[in-house]
């Protein structure tokens, strides 16, 4: 429960500062009892297999972990190793990533599961600098893994462990600079070195499960569950909400764009999909053919038209917008009736047309696309 003392460690009110000799030691011991009583069981936990941590972390990029928990457990279930993985179709590959987002972070796990095989002779490399190496990984990821799987002194930095760092140490460095994530890095080695080997991992998840849980984002933190309550200087001076200091962010592009919902046939209605080019944003998925301005849905039926659909009639129309890191899209879908299915588009390329639930076994499409989708399945028959 919330704000309640729930061990004898965390109710020690004993002052400990940086000038205490012992200040790391005690930090350190705090942080792995508290890990230790109150962590959450997560299915990528169970082991220290490189192959687990590795894949749970680049899921976890970007995403919830509420969220990633039933992909990463079929995802194990369709590529269980490294071999599995560097051999997996593409198509079956971008389907179960289908929803996550961040699409290359999927085509750079099946490239580095086949530079593990081809030079490394299929074993996870054990270095820092040998895991830093593979296509997709970043020092945080290989932090994560060289101290979680094999003990090296290597931490995790990303935005929970620098929301702790900055309100632990009253920190004002602003954490959007690389030199900031470095000084933290460097700060965080120092403390690494200062435990035993099987330590290590576990510090990494208590920084991560401390931001995670109760040094939280987008909220007041819950100090009162904090092992390191009585060392945090934004706490001792109430000064919580003014960090981390961050950049000030830079406003989206804003695309409008029209949408076509294209359908044909009358027992078994089938759909039109439009491949993305292999590079660029949501690269190699499956979309709706789409083009940048708004139409209205007398303008999108004559397109059609011209595209050979046939006497095409207007069904419905849907507002939508989705918001992806850099730009923001806003749509307008028209959900039109073709007579004749087109095969190519001079302004888009060609097209494929599935059955809805041929789509939903084998097209991977994008989230920005997915509430089209629901609605088809929602209402099929009634168009």
């Amino acid at each position: 429960m919330k704000g309640e003392c729930k061990t004898n460690l965390i109710c020690d009110d004993t002052p400990v500062t940086p000038a205490d000799p012992k200040y790391d030691r005690k930090l350190i011991r705090r942080l792995l009892e508290w890990y230790e009583a109150h962590h959450r069981e997560l299915p990528w936990r169970r082991d220290r297999d490189p192959y687990h941590v590795w894949i749970s972390e680049i899921m976890l990029q970007q995403t919830r972990v509420a969220a990633v928990i039933g992909y990463y457990e079929r995802f194990m279930q369709a590529f269980p190793d490294i071999e599995a993985l560097a051999s997996a179709d593409d198509e079956r590959l971008m389907k179960l990533w289908e929803g996550l987002g961040y699409y290359n972070r999927a085509r750079n796990l099946k490239k580095a599961a086949t530079e593990i095989r081809e030079r490394f002779g299929g074993v996870f490399p054990k270095t820092y600098e040998e895991i830093l190496s593979l296509s997709g990984i970043g020092a945080y990821t290989a932090g994560a893994i060289a101290s979680i799987c094999f003990g090296a002194p290597t931490p995790a930095v990303d935005g929970n462990v620098l929301r702790v760092y900055s309100r632990l140490y009253g920190d004002s460095s602003c954490i959007d600079l690389e030199s900031t994530k470095k000084a933290v890095r460097l700060a965080l080695i120092s403390l690494y070195n200062k435990c035993r080997t099987e330590e290590r991992g576990k510090m990494t998840q208590c920084w991560m499960e401390l931001g995670a849980t109760v040094c939280v984002p987008n909220g007041p933190p819950f100090c009162a569950d904090c092992p390191l309550v009585r060392q945090c200087v934004a706490h001792r001076t109430g000064t919580e909400d003014r960090y981390p200091v961050r950049a000030e962010k830079k406003n989206r592009k804003v695309e409008e764009r029209t949408v076509w919902i294209l359908l044909c046939g009358d027992t078994s209605c089938r759909v039109a999909l439009h491949l993305r080019p292999k590079k660029g944003l949501l690269a190699g998925l499956w979309e709706f053919p789409n083009l940048e301005g708004h139409l209205s849905m007398e303008e999108a039926v004559r397109r059609a038209d011209d595209w050979g659909a046939e006497s095409a009639r207007p069904w419905m129309s849907l507002p939508y917008t989705h918001v992806f890191s850099h730009v923001e899209w806003r749509m307008e879908a028209h959900f039109i009736i073709c007579n004749k299915e087109i095969d190519y588009i001079d302004e888009i390329g060609e097209l494929k047309w599935f059955q809805i639930e041929e789509q939903e076994m084998s097209a991977a499409v994008p989230s920005a696309f997915r509430p089209f989708l629901n609605l088809l399945k929602n209402e099929e028959g009634h168009f």
